[in-house]
Order: C-alpha cells, then structure tokens, then sequence
C-alpha cells in the first residue's frame, strides 16, 4: 500500500502506523483481518502529493461507503467522470452530496451562481456554457483533482479507512495518533525549510477534533462544516479560500 505514496512519506506514514499500533495495539491487525474501504491498495493514495508540495492539508470525515467510490482521497469519488449535464451535475455527481455541494460552492464563489438559486434553470445554464468550453472549463473529475493538487492540496480523511459496522468517529479517534505524525512531519519539514507550515482546512465536527492535537496550535487554519450540510455552500471563509484558486478552469 505504501506503494501508492510518494518517496517522500514512506517513512513517515510508517511511523503513523507504528504510533497507531503503540496507542491501540489490537487495531490494525483486527483491521488487516476486517473487509474496509478503500480496498484496492489504495489506503495512502492521499500522499501521492509530495511532502514538499504540499501547501494546505484538507481533512474530511472518511471514505466514501461504496467501493468504486472509495479512492483514499478525501472526497475524490472514484465513480464520478463526467462533472456536468444537460440539466446541471451529472448524476453521478449528485449522488456524492459533499461533491455536490463543493461544486456549487466553487460555481457560487467564482459569481457563475446566485447563492439565492443554486438549482434548476440556473445551474443547466452553467452547465450548458461549460459543456461548450472544454478547452477552458474542466470537464472530468480527475481534472478537479489535478488542480488540487497543484494548488497544494493534500487530501486526507480523519479515518483512513470505513467499515459499515464502526462508527466513523470511533474509527477517526484510532487514526488519531497517524494523523498526528503526518501532521508535526508536515510542521517540523516547513520550519526546517523557513517557511510557513501549510494551511489546516477541517471539515466538519470529525476532523475539527483534530484542534485538540497539539501539532494543531503549529498551523493556520480555516474551519467550517462538512460539505455534506448545504450551508456549506454559502460558507464565506471556504469561498474565500477557494475562489481565489479558480479550479473550475484549465
């Protein structure tokens, strides 16, 4: 799985695990014997993003509960191609809510959506001017990602892994210690370098439990609720945050 990591983390996502195994040492191997998502090696595919690439550190809730969804980036769903159609999202699209909702946040924060209506007639009439606009305009989901990532973004969930049958903040709290490290490997790399630490985005009341690591105080922040919740959508600081980076367009 390890394998799926830039160079960069591989001994520091081990150190993770072993900080998981020191606090909870029953854990990992009932996890190794357990049926989780994202299967598929995929479990670090988050660290592809170079250590030293990465700019901000964006911590959602966990994976997403279907298997072709689950790609061990943080609301990355691995069954959505296409981003539009004829009517607005596709379909696959507005099946993953917090996808949804990011996107509208993205349409509203770049002034292509009214927050007043973020459906119907306007939300075709975008899609319509973006199917139009390859060249200009992303298309795929993939493209969403790659802009991300070349803003920065590491894409993490506060529980790497989901079972149906535990609870994702019981599952979170066990990842704790891993996120941890990841995080005072990610403080400590920046102020080695004299330079300020990237930025923490924590998204809803899981990862927000992230605020009581002490390697939390170390980061600038910016905090809002999960985009699951459609008050996400009209959240100031994400489309502050996110406005500015454009990553609707190529």
């Amino acid at each position: 799985m390890l394998d799926a990591a830039d160079a960069s983390w591989r001994p520091i996502l081990l150190a993770g695990l072993n900080a998981v195994h020191k606090t909870s040492p029953d854990y990992l191997p009932a996890l190794a014997e357990d049926n989780y998502l994202p299967n598929g090696g995929r479990l670090f595919a988050a660290f592809a993003q170079p250590l030293d690439a990465v700019h901000y550190v964006l911590v959602g809730e966990g994976p997403y509960p279907r298997a072709a969804s689950a790609t061990g980036v943080c609301f990355m769903d691995g069954a959505v191609s296409s981003l539009w159609s004829e009517k607005g999202l596709s379909k696959q699209v507005n099946r993953a809510t917090s996808l949804r909702n990011f996107m509208k946040m993205l349409l509203v924060a770049d002034g292509q959506l009214s927050i007043a209506q973020t459906t119907g007639d306007a939300l075709a009439g975008v899609s319509q001017i973006a199917q139009v606009s390859p060249s200009t305009v992303i298309q795929t989901l993939p493209e969403l990602q790659a802009n991300l990532s070349r803003n920065g973004f590491l894409l993490l969930n506060a529980a790497l892994v989901f079972r149906p049958h535990v609870p994702p903040v019981k599952e979170a709290r066990a990842w704790l210690p891993f996120l941890q490290t990841v995080l005072a490997a990610l403080v400590d790399h920046a102020e080695g370098a004299v330079k300020t630490p990237p930025t923490l985005v924590l998204w809803g009341k899981i990862a927000v439990q992230l605020e009581a690591l002490p390697e939390s105080a170390r980061f600038p922040k910016k905090v809002s609720e999960h985009p699951y919740n459609l008050s996400f959508i009209a959240n100031p600081g994400m489309q502050e945050l996110f406005g500015a980076m454009h990553l609707l367009k190529k």
